[in-house]
């Protein structure tokens, strides 16, 4: 399969098929774009949206996130899960109204706290219609099921280069949202392939987990601050009970005075 030919493949799947009203493509501002792709980490595109919209309506921009407490960002976050997000994102707002502006380099961006180099391509795409080279799932998937079908262990580094050779430099921020489309559509299929990526990770299970018992601590304590028999008999403490308390707190996401714990 030669470059253009593969390249068809995906403006026609996005002609045809390219998912409508996500609000971070109908404006993607510098700030919606970072909100949006921190959500993303980890979440799926349909429990995104909601929280999405909520969370912007109630923080519309950098200035004003970064003007929130911890507590107010951990409460709006709320059900989005891994609340370490919440507070990179929070304290990548404070950093960007020191700066002025969201930076627009790669290596300005991966200095700010949560923005992996992934990351940082995602924004510089999509923000900024910049050309940058980056991967994360679903481009994965694209990659693996055109150009190595038959293979396994596949490193990022052997998909780089498919990747920069088909990317669009006109349009990248319109050829990324397509890939992104195509690859929902072959996983939807079952032709996804991230099992055959040397960086495949299978998500933990979250019933029956800490993270579980972590998001029950923080939404009990967006009622107000508790002591510890009180969170106890809120959360119904069982043997998960401490070690996400104390991670919790460890991860600065839950503070402790006069007797009582309290969001920050």
């Amino acid at each position: 399969m030669t470059d253009s030919e593969f390249q068809e493949i995906v403006w026609q799947h996005w002609r045809e098929h390219g998912r409508q009203g996500l609000p971070w493509r109908d404006s993607p501002t510098p700030y919606n774009v970072v909100v949006s792709e921190l959500m993303l980490q980890q979440t799926q595109v349909d429990r995104v949206v909601p929280k999405f919209l909520e969370f912007t309506r109630r923080f519309p921009d950098f200035q004003r996130l970064a003007a929130a407490s911890l507590g107010d960002v951990l409460v709006a976050w709320q059900g989005l899960g891994y609340n370490r997000r919440a507070k990179y994102l929070h304290e990548l707002a404070k950093a960007v109204v020191q700066l002025g502006a969201l930076p627009s380099s790669f290596d300005e961006l991966t200095k700010l706290p949560g923005i992996g180099k992934n990351t940082a391509g995602a924004i510089l795409a999509y923000a900024f219609d910049q050309p940058a080279v980056y991967i994360e799932t679903n481009i994965r998937t694209v990659y693996l099921h055109h150009f190595f079908a038959d293979q396994f262990d596949v490193d990022d580094k052997q998909l780089l280069p498919f990747i920069e050779k088909t990317l669009e430099h006109d349009e990248p921020r319109a050829w990324y949202s397509a890939l992104m489309d195509y690859g929902t559509y072959l996983k939807k299929e079952g032709f996804g392939r991230n099992s055959a990526s040397k960086h495949y990770k299978r998500q933990s299970k979250f019933d029956g987990s800490t993270r579980q018992t972590r998001g029950a601590i923080l939404r009990a304590l967006a009622g107000g601050p508790l002591t510890l028999s009180e969170l106890i008999k809120v959360v119904h403490a069982d043997d998960r009970f401490q070690p996400a308390l104390d991670d919790l707190q460890k991860d600065q996401l839950v503070s402790y005075s006069g007797r009582q714990y309290r969001l920050p």
